[in-house]
């Protein structure tokens, strides 16, 4: 079953919202709480302009890590076309704020963790399932 892309705007929106509140307090946002985020900032692949986008983040063994689930959908969401057109990005993390290159796991990898991020994210198999695409998974490494 196919899901519909989420609505631009909308998304723009609650990102916006989210972006304020990590910011005013420390990286804690109320709807999130429980979950540890970060702010992503990367260069538009297309634009070349800098794109924020709130995510949020699981540490694997020793691994700062962000899944590109966007709900089940069957497309990726825009940061993962811009960290593949450019892997340097910056992150804004509870009170840090750092450089990364983002590192897309590779499938063997990717299958070996799967199981350790099911167990800590409950939603991300029900997005896999959602969706006919590989989400992908990308390592954020401090620079």
């Amino acid at each position: 079953m196919t899901q519909p892309p989420p609505d631009t705007e909308a998304v723009k929106a609650f990102n916006a919202k989210i972006t304020e509140e990590f910011r005013a307090n420390n990286g804690k946002v109320g709807a999130f709480e429980g979950t540890e985020l970060l702010l992503l900032t990367t260069t538009g692949a297309k634009s070349g302009q800098p794109r924020l986008s709130p995510l949020s983040c699981r540490r694997v063994d020793g691994k700062l890590l962000i899944i590109a689930g966007y709900g089940g959908a069957d497309i990726n969401p825009s940061w993962v076309y811009n960290l593949r057109a450019n892997p340097s990005a910056h992150v804004e993390l509870a009170g840090e704020s750092f450089d990364v290159t983002a590192r897309e796991l590779p499938p063997a990898e990717r299958e070996e963790i799967i199981p350790k991020l099911t167990a800590a994210v409950s939603a991300f198999a029900e997005y896999q399932a959602k969706t006919s695409r590989v989400i992908p998974i990308f390592e954020l490494q401090r620079v």
